[in-house]
């Protein structure tokens, strides 16, 4: 997959609202608040971006699968597992 988003980017300061509780609790653990909610949105931009490909690809990946279904995988011939 390509790459997601452009890592060098510059920051941009951005307004949230967040449970008051949650925040106190997380900055009471020195928790960075700014890597988290990045690799958290990361984690989701992967998750969706993946969803997303499959289901573009979906009748490519089920006629692919239907041929290895009838005709074997390329090299079936050479394995020893």
């Amino acid at each position: 997959m390509a790459d997601l988003y452009n890592t060098t980017a510059p920051k941009k300061a951005t307004n949230l609202s967040v449970n008051s509780d949650l925040l106190n609790k997380t900055r009471a653990l020195n928790i960075n608040l700014s890597a988290t909610l990045e690799r958290a949105l990361k984690e989701e931009l992967v998750k969706r971006e993946t969803a997303r490909w499959v289901d573009e690809n979906r009748s490519a990946i089920k006629s692919y699968n239907e041929f290895i279904e009838q005709h074997g995988c390329f090299g079936d011939e050479f394995r020893e597992f």
